[in-house]
This record gives C-alpha cells, structure tokens and sequence, in this order.
C-alpha cells in the first residue's frame, strides 16, 4: 500500500475494530503513568478529551489533575476547528459526531495559554506521529499551541507502532504514555 491516505484509512479502521475486552486497569495504567510525570505534579492548564474506544480514559486524570489545581481545558468543535473551554468532566454533552463536549457557552481558552495537551489518537509511532480520525482538528489545534507546551500522546501500547504516514501539516508528540510506559520523543532537526 503505497499512498498514505489509504494506509492511514486501513490504520484507522484497524484500530477501530481492535477495541474488544481491554481490562480498565490497562486505562488507569495508563493515566497513572502520565500523572506521575513531573510536569504534572504542578497546576497549571492542561487539555484533556473525554475519551471514545479506542481512546484511553480520562476521568481519573481529570480528578487527579483537578485536586491540583490545574485548571482543565476540552475541545469542542466549532467548524474545521477544536476551541477549548474551560469546564468540569460532568459539565460535557454529547456533540459533533457524539463526542462529549463543553457547552458553548463555558469560558473560551487559547491555546497558546494551555501547558500540556493530552491527545488521544487512534494510533501513534514511535517518532510522536498520531494518527486521529481523519479530521485534522487536533493538528490544527496544536498548530497553535505555545512551543513550550507539553504534547502528550495517550493511548494503549498496541496501538502504538513503528512508522505512521506523514502529511506536511502533522504535529508529532513529545511524548507517549502507555500502560507499560513513557517514550520520550527526541527532538528532531
């Protein structure tokens, strides 16, 4: 399979159809994994998704990071675009495509004002690649994040592999946190 908008649909389908009986220890693994990182341990804004299978879980981060006095941050769709709106996990509705989101009504949030994005992702490589729903919002979220904001990949270690499709606009993670651990992504260039 040559092209890469064809490999990225049989990627995505793949994963889609891999979601059977994960254990949701796996997914509080993976979130403890990831509140045990040092930037973390201090409040600041963090973006977090309410998950759809595959996607990890986020309650209990969102708990975890509340109780530290982070401020929390969720997309909502708004056109081609993902605005963020500060709000509580309990405060999302269903939205576009039925994913949960802040109403619309929920203080808007920049950006470039967000310290870590925890992004979901249907696949990611090892180089930081994340492969999404084939939207591009978060890509173009991201495309407006600080340059000192954490990327944060979270998903489940099989759904991470060796090399995703690149397009031009792709925005890598500097890290991924799985169940069975946390790949730094070395800085390219």
């Amino acid at each position: 399979m040559s092209d890469p908008d064809e490999r990225k649909r049989a990627l995505r389908a793949e994963a889609l159809a891999t979601d059977a009986s994960r254990a949701p220890s796996s997914g509080r693994a993976a979130q403890e994994r990831l509140l045990a990182e040092p930037e973390l341990a201090r409040p600041g804004t963090v973006s977090l998704y309410a998950a759809r299978a595959p996607e990890v879980p986020t309650e209990r981060l969102a708990q975890a990071l509340a109780a530290r006095g982070a401020r929390l941050v969720f997309p909502r769709v708004s056109g081609s675009e993902l605005v963020l709106h500060v709000a509580e996990p309990v405060a999302l509705r269903p939205g576009y495509r039925g994913l949960l989101e802040p109403p619309a009504s929920a203080e808007v949030w920049p950006p470039a004002s967000v310290d870590v994005f925890v992004v979901p992702g249907l696949r990611f490589d090892t180089r930081g690649r994340r492969l999404g729903r084939g939207g591009g919002h978060y890509d173009r979220l991201l495309a407006r994040a600080r340059t000192d904001a954490l990327l944060v990949g979270l998903c489940y270690a099989e759904l991470v592999i060796d090399e995703l499709p690149e397009s031009a606009w792709d925005v890598a993670m500097h890290r991924l946190v799985t169940e069975v651990g946390v790949h730094r992504i070395a800085a390219s260039g």
